[in-house]
């Protein structure tokens, strides 16, 4: 066992991104990941490819009653006749991935608590590597088991499923520094279970379809009517006492904020935002109960709604909150201008800065939380505004990006896939868009058969061209053909693992770019 310890004891050392071969015996020869290589007392475990499969490994000695038959697999060779020393092949598997959560505690999810941290949604189960090669040395915590409910749904995928990527990518690349799993916009008690069943350790509530997005226009003889009809009794609360609360006061925030909500505006406030808090208490309880104690934390989202949160109405939303008693670790309000998919964001910034130092400062009196900024993929201009405040803490949540970054490597290297892709997508952006935030035009986005090759590349950066990619992410990865085949989804998967190092690069030098402003 000397010459293999030895010679993985140097891959170890020097840690190379890229596979080395390794020939274990005639027939059994593994292009191992270095990184992956991690040992318990005198054995190691690692992942590598071999006849185009990638699995994990295990070199031990002792006996074939070892610990490690845990892991399903089987045993190829026993390396040195003299010596009982194996070598076991298992699978990439969700039993697999279960035991090896079990054995190595830093391939599980953790509760990340405050810190700036970065979502890194993974719609293909392909990007993880990338995404920890982007966060490396930043001391940004990434969240790399991140899906929501709708994106389960669109691309036919399991919590676990999400899960287990990350673990994986975990551990092939040798990533100790702890990663968060964030069940992503859940609006049901049915969401919760299903998320809690996999281990996720951060739960979003979405409340956005309890929101009265009309509560800014209503008449006052209406107004009124709408905060009547809150369910007070579940708020464990009154209108009376809670105008209580906010009326007269001034809120200091710093010498030159001042909160001083007139009734109106507090009235405003319920009526938009009652029946949600109402909600999220509900969901904040059911979840309590069914964690049965084991840590989580808590992000609570209205960002997806139409009508923009005022700095009042975030401290009313945080303030009933807190007074519920409900534990939160983020916040994503409805921010002024347009946070649409996969382009930067549209809206004044000077008027963005403004308000965003007021959504901060409030966070930091009132907490301290996170703001969190969902749909925050390549929202660089933002970035740049939030960096160079240098005040609170930030959330940024991407996965639309990621899935383009590999296309653009497919079209980079599969040009001809790509644009049976592209043309696909095209068509399915009418019907797609309806859930999203988007105002691509497709009469202004080319045919595949107008463009080059390199034109094709070029579309990367048109946003029109991004958003009609983006939404059809699960329309693209669940079509098959009239035999039950997928259309795209296996050559997608095939493309990006032959060209692996190149879908790390394009998603770590990508991503980089939406933490470098946080530095």
């Amino acid at each position: 066992m000397g010459d293999y310890k030895a010679l993985l004891e140097g891959l170890k050392k020097g840690a190379p991104s890229q596979r080395q071969k390794i020939r274990f015996t005639d027939k059994v020869k593994v292009d191992v990941y270095p990184r992956s290589i991690t040992k318990i007392g005198e054995d190691y475990f690692f992942v590598g490819v071999s006849e185009e499969e990638k699995c994990l490994w295990i070199l031990f000695g002792g006996d074939k009653s070892s610990q490690f038959m845990d892991f399903d697999g089987e045993i190829l060779a026993e390396i040195l006749d003299k010596e009982n020393i194996f070598l076991k092949k298992c699978s990439i598997s969700h039993s697999n991935a279960v035991t090896i959560r079990n054995f190595f505690p830093f391939t599980r999810p953790k509760v990340l608590g405050l810190g700036n941290a970065i979502g890194l949604g993974d719609r293909l189960g392909l990007a993880g590597p990338g995404h920890i090669r982007a966060v490396v040395g930043t001391g940004i915590k990434p969240v790399l088991a991140q899906q929501s409910i709708r994106e389960l749904k669109r691309t036919h995928r399991s919590p676990e499923e999400v899960m287990n990527a990350a673990t994986w990518a975990v551990f092939q690349e040798g990533y100790m520094e702890g990663f968060g799993a964030d069940a992503d916009h859940l609006k049901t008690s049915e969401d919760i279970d299903l998320m809690v069943q996999a281990g996720y350790t951060m739960y979003t509530i979405d409340p956005g379809d309890h929101v009265d997005n009309q509560a800014d226009s209503y008449s006052s003889r209406e107004l009124m009517a709408r905060v009547e009809k809150i369910p007070w009794s579940t708020l464990e609360d009154t209108s009376d006492d809670c105008l209580r609360r906010y009326d007269d006061r001034d809120f200091v925030l710093d010498d030159e904020f001042v909160i001083h909500p007139d009734r109106e505006e507090i009235y405003r406030a319920m009526a938009k935002y009652g029946k949600a808090i109402a909600h999220t208490y509900k969901m904040y309880k059911y979840l309590v109960e069914r964690s049965s104690g084991s840590p989580f934390e808590l992000e609570v989202s209205v960002d997806e709604t139409d009508s923009v949160t005022t700095a009042f109405e975030h401290l009313f939303f945080v303030g009933e909150m807190i007074r519920l008693g409900i534990k939160f670790v983020s916040l994503a309000p409805r921010f002024i201008g347009d946070f649409e998919k996969g382009v930067d964001y549209r809206g004044d910034l000077d008027r963005f800065a403004e308000e965003y130092k007021k959504h901060v400062l409030i966070a930091q009196q009132w907490g301290p939380y996170k703001i969190s900024l969902h749909s925050g993929s390549d929202k660089f201009s933002v970035y740049e505004i939030i960096g160079k405040l240098k005040q609170g803490y930030v959330h940024v949540k991407t996965a639309g990006t990621s899935y383009l970054v590999a296309l653009y490597t497919i079209c980079s290297k599969e040009p001809d896939l790509f644009r049976e892709i592209f043309d696909f997508s095209r068509e399915r952006y009418p019907l797609d868009k309806a859930s999203y935030h988007v105002s691509a035009k497709v009469d202004d986005v080319p045919l595949s058969s107008e463009c080059s090759n390199d034109q094709l590349l070029a579309l990367f950066e048109q946003d029109d061209a991004r958003q009609v990619l983006h939404v059809a992410f699960g329309s693209v990865l669940t079509a098959k053909d009239t035999k039950g085949n997928y259309l795209f989804r296996d050559q997608i998967k095939e493309c990006l693992v032959a060209n692996e190092e190149d879908h790390y690069e394009n998603l770590s030098k990508h991503l980089r770019k939406h933490i470098i402003p946080f530095l």
